[in-house]
């Protein structure tokens, strides 16, 4: 498996965001200075030798009405892994881990804006059937930082900073979506095939034409829940072999400035503000990848100078039990409640 640097600037080109055109790959071509074959070529032998998962749509699961919130669980570990596979099974979990902490199982869970049980029953159900010992849901009350991109012509220390972006509250829905809409959602979020007209090969057989497709796309962009389109990597593959989730107890009169600190450091990929409880009393999660857990250390170690903050937890993902792109609109939401 080679990489050469041509490779790596493409991965990072694609991981910012591929724009909304019907030839996208030529205008990503341009920005690199390759042809548009040339660099469908790169990007078909990237996804075949497993560095590049796949090029979709990334959306705001709360702007399209969807309720999310991670999910902290602690299970015995002889029944941790059919514990996962239960929890695994919802098709609103797309992220599933098993953690190095007395809270040792790690999902994310997200419910339609049709559920019949909301979010809440829901985890209560999927506690229930998994034999969780105890839960904690931790829904994201405010945005610091989120997007994952592996910079993969970074030259400089992993603990370099850069401009913060700025928070925002945790969105709180977008208008109700209509039928085309929805489909165009449906649509964006399988993978782009790797062909010079992707979105005309996607919207076949839809009743859509491109141009509305990609008009309805740029609109559902305007209101922030297309956040973009981009290309997603095999963290492993492309040489990130570790990554750990760095948790922080901050004062409240200190979140803001420690979360936008902590965000500016290019390693973080997210950042959140979430709530505490009794028994968790870490305000901000932030996830680190790199290179090696000594790479993860010296990034976390940074933050902590870099904020003065003491108390602090750093939670290494052990096993991947499930990690996918979450799908809106279809009907397996329903199947399982209706099961539940």
């Amino acid at each position: 498996m080679t990489v050469d640097d041509l490779d790596r600037r493409l991965l990072d080109v694609i991981q910012a965001e591929i724009p909304l055109l019907p030839r996208p790959f030529a205008a990503v071509g341009a920005a690199v200075d390759l042809a548009e074959r040339e660099v469908l070529a790169r990007l078909e032998r990237l996804k075949h030798e497993g560095i590049l998962r796949q090029i979709s749509a990334i959306w705001d699961t709360a702007r399209l009405g969807y309720q999310s919130s991670l999910v902290a669980a602690s299970v015995a570990p002889e029944r941790l892994e059919a514990a996962a596979a239960v929890v695994s099974g919802h098709p609103g979990v797309s992220h599933n881990y098993e953690r190095d902490f007395h809270w040792n199982l790690w999902f994310t869970l997200a419910v339609p804006p049709d559920s019949r049980l909301g979010l809440e029953r829901t985890a209560a159900h999927l506690a229930a059937r998994a034999g969780l010992d105890r839960y904690r849901l931790l829904p994201a009350l405010r945005v610091f930082k989120i997007g994952v991109r592996l910079y993969m012509e970074e030259t400089v220390a992993p603990a370099r900073r850069e401009h913060a972006t700025g928070s925002q509250e945790a969105a709180p829905g977008v208008r109700v979506l209509d039928e085309p809409d929805r489909a165009v959602v449906r649509m964006l979020q399988e993978p782009f095939p790797l062909i010079p007209e992707p979105c005309a090969a996607l919207a076949a057989g839809s009743g859509l034409g491109v141009d509305e497709v990609l008009e309805r796309a740029r609109r559902l962009a305007g209101c922030g829940a297309l956040r973009r389109v981009a290309g997603v990597l095999h963290h492993r593959r492309a040489g990130f072999t570790a990554n750990a989730m760095g948790v922080w107890v901050v004062p409240e009169e200190r979140i803001e400035e420690t979360g936008a600190a902590i965000a500016s450091f290019r390693a973080v990929t997210h950042c959140y503000r979430r709530p505490t409880y009794p028994d968790w009393p870490y305000s901000l999660l932030s996830m680190v990848h790199g290179r090696s857990r000594e790479e993860c250390l010296e990034i976390l170690d940074a933050i902590a100078t870099a904020t003065s903050v003491e108390s602090r937890a750093t939670l290494w993902s052990l096993r991947e039990f499930k990690k996918v792109r979450l799908r809106y609109f279809t009907p397996e939401y329903a199947a399982w409640e209706r099961a539940a």
